[in-house]
């Protein structure tokens, strides 16, 4: 039987300077072949790929995919690194993590609390984010409700939205809610329009603070997040705030999610009115169902991804141990 390959269908770009490989990436790529496998480096073309997969009986991974099929598995950042997704059927959003059942009663609680530490250690006390913050420490509203928006430019953002962001910060408007609302753009979106837009907000309605601050400064005040599916969301659950999603996402399972502009009200109070079980949620989220970049076992790890999917990994041939 004539050994599988490994495929990574990766950005043009990566491709054409192999340098900036992601770490993922390159680990995998490394310690797939220590171990006697093959591994093939081609650009993501989404429109051929299931096409061209008809020619061969190998293994894809495929960044930033959002396919469906026994031989492909999607992958890319899981939010906050080294965690990565590496799934059947897509990536964040997309995810089958938001089909899961999240059981708090299976998760271990020692496990979990030593993990939300370790994560608030690593972003929340050293003020890092997935995309990068402001250094200058910013005042913000106590007991604020805080707004995060997304570009719209972005596709994955518009597929999963059920509010888009101006009926998100209308429903929102019409609350009898004397909070403030502090609303933080998006870092990426420079267009004048959301900046005209966001002022004609403050200059209405009092309760409106627009802040460009890093995120941590405005979650340690804040009383609730409100977000369409931003990674804010989980960052959010590190400083224990609850969470109102007004789109998709994998991480719905301790938060709430609105659909209609006038549920806004009563998501408030469900997600602000409970404790949620963020330690167990986000250890089950990372350690249960994504990759660790940096786990010594990083292709058993993967291996045991793809052989959940029905695929033989033993057609790889691989060694069981690396070599020395």
């Amino acid at each position: 039987m004539q050994s599988a390959r490994l495929i990574l269908h990766l950005p043009k770009a990566v491709l054409a300077g192999d340098e900036g490989l992601k770490w993922f990436y390159r680990r995998l790529c490394d310690e797939f072949t220590e171990r006697g496998g093959v591994v093939r480096k081609v650009p993501h073309e989404r429109e051929l790929l299931l096409a061209d997969m008809l020619e061969d009986d190998d293994f894809h991974i495929v960044d930033h995919g959002a396919l469906r099929h026994p031989r492909i598995l999607n992958t890319g950042i899981a939010y906050l690194f080294p965690f990565w997704n590496l799934d059947p059927h897509g990536i964040r959003a997309l995810s089958s993590i938001g089909e899961a059942k999240f059981r708090r009663s299976e998760v271990d609680a020692k496990a979990a609390n030593a993990f939300h530490r370790h994560m608030v250690g690593r972003w929340v006390k050293q003020r890092r984010s997935r995309g990068a913050q402001p250094d200058a420490e910013v005042d913000s509203p106590e007991g604020a409700i805080a707004v995060f928006l997304q570009s719209e430019k972005d596709r994955a953002v518009e597929e999963t939205c059920h509010l888009d962001r101006t009926s998100m910060v209308k429903a929102l408007l019409r609350r009898d809610d004397p909070r403030p609302i502090v609303i933080k753009p998006h870092p990426r979106d420079t267009s004048p329009d959301t900046g005209e837009w966001l002022a004609e907000l403050a200059a209405r309605d009092e309760r409106v603070v627009v802040s460009h601050g890093n995120i941590h400064d405005i979650l340690s005040k804040a009383a609730v997040t409100v977000t369409i599916n931003s990674a804010v969301g989980i960052e959010s659950m590190l400083h224990r705030v609850p969470v109102v999603l007004c789109g998709r996402a994998d991480f719905h399972h301790a938060a709430v999610t609105v659909e209609r502009q006038f549920d806004m009200d009563g998501a408030i109070a469900h997600a602000t009115g409970r404790r949620w079980p963020y330690a167990k949620f986000l250890y089950w989220y990372f350690r249960e169902n994504c990759i660790d970049a940096g786990s010594p076992a990083l292709v058993d790890d993967v291996l045991t991804r793809i052989a959940a999917t029905g695929y033989d990994i033993a057609r790889f041939g691989l060694a069981t141990e690396m070599h020395c």
